[in-house]
């Protein structure tokens, strides 16, 4: 079952994020040190709290197996006809059963109604096989930029 977000939830989802991401810091040996501010060790319940509260928030939906969550996202509005997609993700042990896909197919749905014609997100560009999959899911690469606070290079699609 996929529902918004309640304020209850954030513990859950900032743990869930973290585990989520600490799976792609693991294959690309990004730690606490090298990459702090890598979403895996920087997702804290007050930055996710802060997140929601922002104007530009459009949703945050979590995806929940037997009143387990075990999957989330976020959409933040960009401007009238783009939004941004964040923290997709899903529980380490949850994963191979498409609600990766579900949460995207239902984060398109999310920004249609809200007005945006473009949902865009940045990855991690060393991550091949995550571009693929957004590929797959109707992504394009736009783009990519290397941060100095991060060993790896950002990589943008829409």
């Amino acid at each position: 079952m996929i529902r918004e977000i309640e304020q209850k939830d954030i513990p859950c989802c900032a743990q869930l994020i973290r585990d989520s991401f600490l799976t792609v810091a693991g294959d690309l040996n990004l730690t606490a040190q090298n990459a702090p501010l890598f979403t895996a060790f920087s997702i804290s319940e007050e930055k996710l709290r802060d997140q929601l509260a922002r104007e530009d928030h459009l949703s945050a939906v979590c995806c929940e197996e037997n009143g387990r969550i075990v999957g989330y996202y976020a959409l933040r509005r960009l401007c009238d006809h783009a939004c941004e997609l964040n923290h997709l993700c899903v529980h380490p042990d949850a994963r191979r059963r498409r609600l990766g896909a579900l949460l995207l197919r239902d984060a398109f749905d999310r920004a249609k109604q809200a007005g945006c014609a473009v949902v865009r997100i940045g990855i991690v560009e060393e991550n091949k096989k995550l571009r693929r999959w957004y590929e797959a899911h109707g992504f394009a690469h736009t783009g990519t930029q290397k941060f100095d606070f991060f060993p790896f290079t950002v990589g943008y699609m829409e």
